[in-house]
């Protein structure tokens, strides 16, 4: 006995169209940072073309997960493709930590011995890539709460406008007082908003991945709740766990007296079970399966499991 639910079948046509502009924008500025790169010789202009390319990568990435992820489910992917932005978010994260990574040597090693750098130039390819990542975030802004893609996606281009500020500072400072230093400093602040999103990002899709029950569910409890029901004996084989964001499901079996299989009250129980998992819990589960099963068949798997 259980209970069915529609799939959510992932991002709007919407959220594809804001990905497609923001990729555009992005690979614009991309192209035009590794241009001033190459022409000031600023480590801070080269790092966040860097993080530019992987946000081009990462916002393909993104757009093919959202195509994906509108596909009905199938015989063959019951859920669909669902769990595509959560491998999209991972790999957006591992790029964004190589380059992260890359960052923090290099700026280390120009801190030592630093290059000449055009300020001026520098200045003028900072803010192109500020106003073109200023522009993206508010394409991206009403959609980032949608999904895990998304969110991804709009949080990287945020630390890339954050980035273009530390360029546009490191520039200031270089016209101002001639500290040729203020360029690595720049390239370890881009990098420090780099890292830590990147590893959060990645623990979080992690955590999904290796289906760990969903933050804010307490199983515990859940057991409490189902173990408390009328003519209930035992909950066992309870698992929890995250398809995609804001998708949880939950699948229990239920051990209830004899007589609730010959009187008929099992819906009722059913229903009662299912509108305590909806609403009595801090995270609402709707999709859930239990299982109800007799005593008897219960010690019957219970000693074939451990036969």
């Amino acid at each position: 006995m259980g209970a069915g639910h529609h799939h959510h079948h992932g991002a709007s046509s919407d959220g594809r169209a804001r990905l497609a502009v923001t990729l555009a924008l992005t690979t614009t500025v991309l192209v035009t940072q590794v241009v001033g790169a190459a022409w000031t010789g600023s480590l801070a202009l080269l790092v966040d073309a860097a993080h530019m390319l992987t946000d081009s990568l990462g916002l393909v990435v993104a757009l093919i997960a959202a195509v994906l992820m509108a596909r009905p489910p199938s015989a063959r992917r019951t859920w669909g493709w669902q769990r595509t932005e959560v491998i999209a978010a991972a790999a957006q994260a591992s790029f964004l930590l190589v380059v992260g990574t890359y960052a923090i040597v290099e700026a280390v090693q120009r801190l030592i011995a630093p290059p000449q750098v055009a300020a001026q130039g520098l200045a003028v390819f900072g803010g192109v890539g500020l106003a073109a990542n200023v522009l993206s975030l508010l394409v991206l802004a009403g959609g980032r709460g949608h999904n895990l893609n998304m969110r991804a996606a709009f949080l990287e281009v945020a630390s890339d406008a954050l980035g273009s500020v530390a360029v546009l500072v490191a520039a200031a400072v270089i016209i101002l007082t001639g500290w040729q230093r203020a360029d690595p400093v720049a390239g370890l602040v881009v990098a420090t908003l780099i890292v830590p999103r990147a590893l959060s990002l990645l623990r979080e899709t992690g955590t999904i991945l290796l289906e760990s029950t969903p933050a804010g569910l307490d199983l515990d409890e859940v057991r409490r709740h189902l173990a408390g029901q009328p003519h209930v004996l035992d909950v066992h084989d309870l698992h929890a766990s995250t398809i995609a964001s804001g998708l949880p499901v939950l699948t229990a079996h239920v051990v209830l007296d004899e007589e609730c299989f010959t009187d008929g009250h099992g819906p009722q129980l059913l229903d009662r079970m299912l509108r305590c998992l909806a609403s009595h819990h801090e995270l609402t589960i709707e999709h859930c399966t239990l299982q109800f099963e007799t005593p008897s068949l219960a010690a019957h798997h219970a000693e074939h499991l451990h036969a």
